[in-house]
């Protein structure tokens, strides 16, 4: 019995050496391109020309343990060792040459050095394989620059090791050196010229503000899959803006899901906005989603003549339900007093019951700049504006869901060559009916208390909500419902 016990000890023993052994192997299967190395401050940067960085790119939808890993620059005359780290999915990795190199925290502190007439770089992992390589045949560097201090940036991650794939970085993600100046580049964030696919983030501006105006500053994703959340730090000059507040589209939301939109100024000071929205579903599931992510509500300050740009910072992201999304980010500018190309808002907007029960007809007129489409929004019983349509003639009729007696928001937005124009508000009620009558016979009987209680207990944004159940508006169907229906239980319209 002692014998069997001794045998199936290192019986036992022997198996976990064994998959320790395939771990070990397993964790060094990497293949070529995994990881690259995306963007290199050969240069330093214009507080020090030895604050030299090196950043690492993940393409895989999973983190990777970089311990072990190398970068051997001409060919082993210096190697640069990872002790330790890990990278996550499609997240970066930065070595610095010491700390203070950048105001982004490094995740490996290596004594890089590198020449400013070029060196080749190769990425392996700890088993010695080949991972990425960077200006592998020598000479000089692809792109960069010591005069400004620019760094280097992969345009594509997916691409090769060729000239035409690294560009000189072209704006910073808002970065500093040691001193505080700004470093040309991208450290920690996607590059200044990424161009491999995936979605377009821009912020579309009106034009021909003037002071005092109330304006709407939209965010918009032209295309993405599988969004699962979204942060964006926008900066902007307060002495030309001043924040009122962010309005979620919805979009992260569109199918049921509830969210978790955020928004407030970085430690409640004007001039740096943070925004935020997740879709609270586990495990990750996102959404398709394109057009307007959220709104900026603001008041122009500035006089004639003042301009701001906003701008998307470098810890704005979009992800995904496995992480970060490879996305560009494109701010825009806001110029104050009315100029060339400027789009007037509408004029004489109004809302008035439609032709049929239940409806009201939006009608403006064109301001004198004329549009190529106007976006129609109303306000929604969380107090956020959800875009009912886009159209191109002077009018709009909403018949979605309205009940009588009640006073509904509208905003109004002019588009003209892809920008849109102030915002324009009005309100309306349709008194004609019976709050109560749910099913719209014209009389509140049995089938508007059936009616009700299928939805009983839901919430706005869920599967089962019917806005034409919530009497109170109050983005609950309950007991306070069921006592507007009981109220008119009986009554017809004449």
């Amino acid at each position: 019995m002692q014998r069997f016990k001794k045998s199936f000890i290192l019986m036992t023993l022997f198996a976990l050496m064994l998959q320790l052994s395939v771990a070990r192997i397993s964790a060094y299967a990497y293949s070529a391109g995994d990881v690259v190395i995306n963007e290199i401050s050969w240069a330093g940067t214009d507080d020090s020309t030895s604050d030299e960085w090196i950043e690492l790119y993940n393409s895989t939808n999973q983190a990777v343990d970089l311990t072990g890993w190398y970068i051997e620059d001409d060919e082993g005359a210096s190697t640069y060792t990872i002790s330790a780290g890990s990278i996550p999915a499609y997240g970066y990795f930065l070595i610095e040459d010491a700390e203070v190199a950048t105001d982004v925290v490094a995740d490996a502190l290596i004594p890089v050095s590198l020449a400013n007439a070029g060196d080749s770089l190769v990425l392996k992992d700890g088993g010695g394989v080949v991972i990425d390589t960077v200006n592998g045949g020598g000479g000089a560097w692809y792109a960069g620059s010591s005069t400004p201090k620019a760094s280097m940036e992969r345009i594509d991650p997916s691409a090769g090791d060729t000239a035409d794939n690294f560009a000189s970085a072209v704006s910073s993600n808002g970065a500093v050196g040691r001193s505080g100046t700004e470093i040309l580049g991208t450290p920690g964030s996607v590059n200044s010229n990424y161009d491999g696919g995936g979605p377009a983030v821009t912020v579309i501006a009106p034009v021909g503000v003037n002071n005092g105006d109330d304006i709407v500053v939209s965010v918009e994703v032209d295309s993405v899959s599988d969004l699962y959340a979204y942060g964006f730090e926008i900066t902007y000059d307060p002495a030309v803006l001043d924040f009122v507040s962010a309005t979620d589209s919805g979009v992260l939301g569109s199918d049921g899901a509830a969210t978790a939109f955020n928004s407030g100024l970085e430690n409640g000071v004007e001039g740096t906005l943070l925004v935020g929205n997740a879709r609270l579903v586990n495990p990750p599931a996102g959404v398709s989603a394109s057009g307007t992510l959220f709104d900026l509500n603001f008041t122009v300050i500035g006089v004639d003549g003042d301009s701001t740009a906003l701008t998307i910072g470098g810890s704005s992201y979009l992800s995904n339900s496995a992480g970060d999304v490879l996305a560009s980010f494109d701010g825009g500018t806001l110029d104050v007093g009315a100029g060339a190309g400027g789009v007037d808002s509408v004029v004489g907007l109004s809302a008035v019951p439609g032709a049929s029960r239940y409806s009201l007809e939006l009608n403006w007129s064109a301001g004198t700049s004329g549009a190529d489409s106007y976006i129609v929004m109303r306000q929604m019983v969380d107090e956020n504006y959800v875009v009912l349509g886009e159209v191109t003639e002077l009018s709009y009729v909403d018949t979605s869901g309205l009940l009588p007696g009640v006073t509904y928001d509208y905003q109004l937005i002019a588009v003209k060559n892809g920008v849109n124009s102030a915002v324009v508000g009005t309100s309306g009620m349709d008194d004609r009916g019976i709050l109560g009558d749910l099913d719209r016979s014209d009389r509140v009987d049995g089938r508007d208390i059936e009616m009700l209680a299928r939805a009983y207990g839901s919430e706005y944004g869920d599967e089962e909500y019917d806005p034409l159940c919530d009497t109170t508006m109050d983005g609950i169907i309950d007991g306070s419902d069921l006592i507007d229906v009981g109220v008119s239980f009986g009554i017809t319209y004449p």
